[in-house]
């Protein structure tokens, strides 16, 4: 199996965490890298640079200690600005910069941006020629399978995409109008991957290394994106890169582990954050981590009046000792997925 290449990067492996807002923060990218993601992709940030001055947006713009290539996505719908904050981000030291026509958020597709583009196809092609054209680093492209399902036009933004200079192309198995329901189609991506000659990333459902190795082979693609599955469960970078190499199934990380991975997180993002903003975004995270456990639900609702760092890391401390001792705790060792 050749190596991922995205101009002069070769990953060091086939799976890349997908960008999500509000989730592939700074503290989030480094823990999946650590655990076996490929490459990371940073939080999608406006094109507008006007706004890059708010706080959400400045905490979005750092890359100092990313793990590299640094990949950061942007998303909006003019070509000019677009490029702008593309050359922008290159200054503050992205080395990949990953444009987003897959987001469905109508908050999104409103502004005429992100999987709402593909409507436009003139517009794709002047967009990404605009952001190609002004940076050196390698420009990638996020897309889905077309508008809805009587506009499946991912192939033709897919050729478009290849004329243009796009390095890559992750496609999502879905239409916009989808949204995240339904199953993911593979025979679109597996067309993509048929039609152009630029790496392509499959995306959607992907969530156990079982599934990673059947979309790989439905579709062909040169690697995965990983986005939901990867919330709270950080280590399944880890467990499907073990399964593609070896054909083994890892046992599921133990409750003493989850506990250390889960701690190290929220260190990190109450370091990140600071102490108010840090307590709140701690909240979806434990949430997630913790939701297969006997008990996650009442123990949620505990955990979110807690208000700050200490309390958080004692609670949870005390949750996972239970689990490990208490009569539901099982055999003690793991958490399955």
């Amino acid at each position: 199996m050749s190596a991922v290449r995205i101009g002069p990067y070769t990953l060091s492996n086939r799976l890349i965490l997908a960008p999500m807002a509000g989730v592939t923060d700074q503290p989030f990218r480094q823990l999946c890298r650590r655990l076996g993601a490929g490459m990371v992709v940073s939080e999608m940030v406006t094109s507008d640079v006007r706004l890059w001055s708010s706080r959400k947006s400045r905490l979005r713009l750092l890359h100092e200690g990313d793990p590299e290539p640094r990949s950061v996505q942007i998303a909006g719908a003019d070509p000019r600005m677009l490029a702008e904050a593309a050359v922008r981000n290159v200054e503050l030291g992205a080395q990949i910069i990953d444009i987003n026509m897959g987001c469905p958020a109508k908050k999104v597709c409103n502004k005429a941006a992100g999987s709402a583009l593909m409507k436009d196809e003139q517009l794709v092609s002047d967009i990404l020629e605009a952001v190609v054209g002004a940076v050196e680093v390698p420009v990638t492209l996020k897309i889905r399978t077309g508008w809805d399902r009587q506009n499946k036009n991912g192939l033709t933004v897919a050729k478009i995409a290849e004329q243009s200079g796009i390095a890559a192309l992750a496609v999502h198995g879905r239409t916009r109008a989808d949204l995240y329901t339904g199953e993911a189609e593979y025979d679109t991506i597996a067309s993509i991957k048929q039609a152009v000659s630029i790496p392509v990333f499959a995306n959607g459902d992907i969530d156990t290394p079982l599934k990673a190795s059947e979309v790989l082979k439905a579709t062909g693609a040169d690697g995965l994106l990983i986005g939901r599955a990867a919330q709270g469960r950080p280590w399944i970078f880890r467990e499907i890169n073990h399964y593609l190499t070896t054909g083994e199934l890892l046992p599921p990380p133990e409750l003493q582990e989850i506990e250390r991975i889960l701690l190290e997180h929220l260190h990190a993002l109450h370091a990140f954050y600071g102490d108010v903003m840090g307590v709140r975004i701690a909240r979806k995270h434990v949430s997630w981590y913790l939701a297969t456990l006997p008990g996650a639900r009442e123990y949620r609702a505990r955990f979110n009046g807690l208000e700050d760092r200490d309390a958080q890391c004692a609670s949870v401390r005390a949750f996972l000792a239970e689990r490990r001792t208490g009569p539901d705790s099982g055999d003690g060792k793991g958490v399955a997925a």
